[in-house]
C-alpha cells in the first residue's frame, strides 16, 4: 500500500503530465494542494479520488496536437507517405546487426558515468581529464571539484578497466525484445511482453514507468490501463530506450519494427512515450537495409502521428542541424524550445539523439560522444545512437570495429570507409 507521501508526490508529477498533454488541471490543482497537513487516512483517500479524476481527463479542444494512442488512430494520424520494406542479404544482415549490437552496447558503456549529469559538469569532468571533447570512453579523473561527483578509478566503464559490456537496462531490454519475438513473432501481443516481464524481469531493474506498470499489473490493473493509472512517466524514456530487440528483428521492415514497438510500449506507456520507441523502432529497422541516414529518418517520422509533439520536435532539430554549424549551436536550440520537460522525458532526450546523429556526420564515435557530451539521460542516449550507427555503418566498418575490439584511446574514428575497411574486422576479431 502506498503512502500519502508517495501517492502525493506522483499526483504531483501527474499534474505536470497532465499538462503536458494539454489538460486544465486547474480544479485537481486545488484538490492536491487540500491534502497537504492532512492525516494520513484522509490523504490517501483524497489522493485515490484525485487519480480517478485525472484518468478521465481530456485534452481541450484548443491543443493543437492529434496524439493517438491506439493502434488505428495512430495509423491514421501517420503522414501519407510511401512504405518500403528492404531486400536484405545474409551477408549484409549478419553485418549490420552485428554492428547495431555493438554499437548500442559501446554507447551504453560511453554514457554510464555521466548518467544523468548536466552538460556543463560533464564537460567539467572531460576538461579535468585532458580528454574534452570525449573522443572514446571516459577516463578515471582525478581532482574534480567537490560538488562534481563520479565514478571511482575502479569503476568498469571507464578507460583502461574496459574488458566487457556490463549489464544494463538498456541492453537488458533488447535482450528480452529478441526473446519476445522469438517466442511470439508477428503475433506478439501486450499480454505477452507482460507475462514476460513478471517472469523475467526483476521489480527493481525497473524504473519510472515500467516500475508503475509492474506495479498496476501485480495489482490486476492491465493494459491499456496499466499505462495510465498512477503512472505520470508514460511520456518518458523508459519505452525508447526498448525499440532496439523488435527493430533487429524486423530489419529493412520499419512499418513492422514500429507495430512490434507500439505493442510493446503500449503496458506502460502512452502517446509520445510510445511514439519514442516507434521512431527509433523504424529508424534501426531502415537504417538496417539501408545507407541513407537522412532517408531513414524521414522515413521513421513517417511512422508516428504528423502532428504529435514528438513528430513536430524532431523536424524542428533535423532543420537546426542543417542550419548550425556546431551541435552546441543545435543543443542550445533544444534546450530553449524543450528544456522543460524532465530530463529522462522522450522528446528532449530523442533530439539529443537526432542532434548526435546529424553532427556526427557519419561517424559512430563521434555521434555517440556528441549525444552523450549533451547531457539529460547519457546511457540511453549514447545506447540509441550507437545502434542507430552500427545498423547503418555495420561491423566492418572502422569506426565500429576499433571500439568494440578493445581501441580505448582518444582518437578520431573514420567515416565513410566501409569500402577501405571490409573485412578489416569482423564480428569474430581481426584478420
Amino acid at each position: 500500500m502506498l503512502s500519502a507521501n508517495t501517492l502525493r508526490n506522483l499526483a504531483w508529477e501527474e499534474l505536470v503530465q497532465l499538462e503536458q498533454e494539454g489538460c486544465d488541471v486547474t480544479v485537481l490543482r486545488e484538490d492536491l494542494r487540500a491534502t497537504e497537513g492532512a492525516d494520513e487516512a484522509y490523504a490517501r483517500a483524497a489522493l485515490a479520488d484525485f487519480f480517478e479524476v485525472a484518468r478521465r481527463l481530456r485534452p481541450g479542444h484548443d491543443f493543437p496536437y492529434r496524439e493517438p494512442s491506439d493502434a488505428e488512430g495512430i495509423r491514421d494520424a501517420r503522414p501519407d507517405v510511401e512504405r518500403w520494406t528492404g531486400e536484405i542479404g545474409e551477408e549484409w544482415l549478419r553485418d549490420r546487426l552485428t554492428g547495431a549490437w555493438l554499437g548500442r552496447c559501446i554507447g551504453c558503456m560511453v554514457g554510464k558515468p555521466v548518467e544523468g549529469k548536466s552538460r556543463e559538469e560533464i564537460e567539467t569532468i572531460l576538461r579535468a581529464g585532458d580528454a574534452y571533447p570525449l573522443d572514446g570512453y571516459f577516463p578515471v579523473v582525478e581532482g574534480l571539484p567537490e560538488d562534481v561527483t563520479y565514478r571511482p578509478a575502479s569503476d568498469p566503464c571507464l578507460t583502461p578497466n574496459i574488458d566487457h559490456s556490463v549489464r544494463d537496462d538498456d541492453t537488458d531490454y533488447t535482450v528480452l525484445g529478441l526473446h519476445l519475438v522469438e517466442q511470439h513473432g508477428a503475433e506478439l501481443a501486450p499480454e505477452h511482453v507482460v507475462a514476460e516481464w513478471l517472469v523475467r524481469l526483476p521489480y527493481h531493474r525497473t524504473y519510472t514507468a515500467e516500475r508503475a506498470a509492474m506495479r498496476n499489473f501485480v495489482n490486476e490493473v492491465m493494459p491499456p490501463e496499466s499505462a495510465t493509472y498512477m503512472n505520470p512517466y508514460r511520456e518518458w524514456i523508459g519505452a525508447q530506450i526498448r525499440a532496439d530487440g523488435f527493430a533487429y528483428c524486423a530489419a529493412g521492415r520499419p512499418e513492422l519494427a514500429a507495430e512490434l514497438c507500439r505493442r510493446d510500449a503500449s503496458i506502460s506507456h502512452t502517446k509520445n512515450g510510445i511514439y519514442g520507441e516507434m521512431f527509433f523502432g523504424a529508424l534501426i529497422a531502415a537504417c538496417l537495409g539501408a545507407e541513407d541516414l537522412d532517408a531513414c529518418l524521414q522515413r521513421a517520422l513517417g511512422e508516428i502521428p504528423e502532428s504529435c509533439r514528438l513528430a513536430e520536435a524532431v523536424r524542428e532539430c533535423i532543420a537546426w542541424c542543417a542550419e548550425d554549424e556546431s551541435w552546441e549551436q543545435t543543443w542550445d536550440r533544444i534546450m530553449a524550445d524543450y528544456g522543460h520537460y524532465h530530463r529522462v522525458h522522450t522528446i528532449n532526450n530523442a533530439l539529443l539523439c537526432v542532434m548526435g546523429l546529424l553532427h556526427g556526420e557519419g561517424d559512430l564515435r563521434r555521434s555517440v560522444a556528441i549525444a552523450v557530451m549533451a547531457g539529460l539521460d547519457t546511457d540511453c542516449n549514447g545506447a540509441t545512437v550507437g545502434s542507430v550507427m552500427g545498423a547503418l555503418l555495420g561491423a566492418r566498418d572502422r569506426a565500429v570495429g576499433d571500439v568494440a575490439h578493445g581501441d580505448q584511446r582518444p582518437g578520431r574514428a573514420h567515416a565513410g570507409r566501409r569500402a577501405e575497411d571490409a573485412g578489416r574486422v569482423t564480428a569474430g576479431g581481426r584478420r
